[in-house]
């Protein structure tokens, strides 16, 4: 597993991050063992949010009550969560994001997040509002990081012009399958193609260059379908071929190509894996530092259906 410093962090952290959005169906054990195989895989950090679960706090409090990490072991793994999506409405005022990092400190059974995110833009944001809630959870040792999810690069200045910490990361969706963060820049000024549409007002290049982390959540996840594409032979069956090839080219999976296209980008994006089988997760792992060479990753490209003028 490759691990490298979180650029704007104090952090180091695996390039795969263990999602955690679906285990509150599980056993104890069940969630024990997914946790124990992604370690032992060299997963470091494990992603939450509030709204994750049947009710609030849920997920991060089926994981607080199956999993007691040792002082050494929490010396080394990063546990994020999310704020900000409420019933119907969104919302960053420094109230709710206070109360609900306590309340996910406490459904985790933790002292401290290591990154708290913002999760999908509020559109009545209050900068400097943020800006105080970071001071204070930030100040009291709840919080040592922060970042935001599925936010642009506008979205991201205005609350950097008021957040004193800088915001490390941003997590947003991306697969071979669901690529317009890409696709775009590929297809620049091809008037006549809708891939050259740009959905994401630049934040690859924008990340590249404010040293911004990316997590792809969805890895495995198409644009047409919503479904997973590994498999899907009725829309997908070009791109499955490939990675079937691929998949034995290298002694691995489909599933570690997946993973493998993602990490092979000098962005160095993390890919968020939120499978609650253990192999699927040892099978991710697999692509973790797989060196996918440039013909390999642009047939990969092309064979999703995405457009190489």
């Amino acid at each position: 597993m490759r691990t490298a410093p979180l650029p704007r962090t104090d952090l180091v952290a695996s390039n795969l991050i263990l999602g955690l959005m679906r285990i509150e169906a599980l056993s104890n054990e069940e969630i024990r063992a997914l946790v124990r195989t992604a370690l032992d895989a060299g997963i470091t950090v494990f992603d939450h949010a509030d709204i994750y679960g049947s009710e609030r706090h849920g997920c991060e409090a089926r994981f607080g009550e199956a999993v007691s990490f040792t002082p050494a072991e929490r010396e080394r793994v990063l546990v994020q969560s999310k704020v900000g999506i409420r019933d119907g409405y969104f919302d960053f005022s420094a109230e709710h994001i206070l109360r609900s990092v306590d309340e996910s400190l406490a459904a985790l059974r933790l002292e401290h997040l290591d990154l708290l995110l913002l999760h999908r833009p509020d559109a009545l944001v209050e900068p400097d509002e943020v800006a105080a809630a970071f001071d204070a959870l930030q100040g009291a040792g709840k919080v040592r990081h922060f970042g935001v999810s599925n936010h642009t690069p506008g979205q991201i200045e205005l609350l950097q012009r008021s957040v004193r910490q800088p915001l490390a990361v941003d997590q947003v969706q991306l697969s071979i399958a669901h690529a317009p963060l890409v696709a775009a820049g590929v297809a620049a000024n091809m008037a006549e193609e809708v891939q050259s549409t740009d959905r994401d007002n630049g934040l690859l290049d924008y990340s590249r260059l404010h040293d911004i982390t990316l997590q792809a959540w969805s890895p495995f996840q198409s644009a047409a379908t919503g479904r997973v594409f590994l498999g899907d032979r009725e829309r997908y069956g070009v791109l499955n071929d490939e990675l079937d090839a691929l998949a034995a080219a290298y002694g691995v999976t489909p599933t570690a190509i997946a993973v493998a296209w993602i990490n092979r980008h000098p962005a160095d994006i993390q890919v968020v894996v939120g499978s609650t089988t253990p192999q699927r997760i040892t099978d991710a792992a697999a692509g973790s530092e797989l060196p996918l060479t440039r013909p390999e990753w642009y047939r990969l490209f092309t064979a999703a259906g995405h457009l190489l003028p």
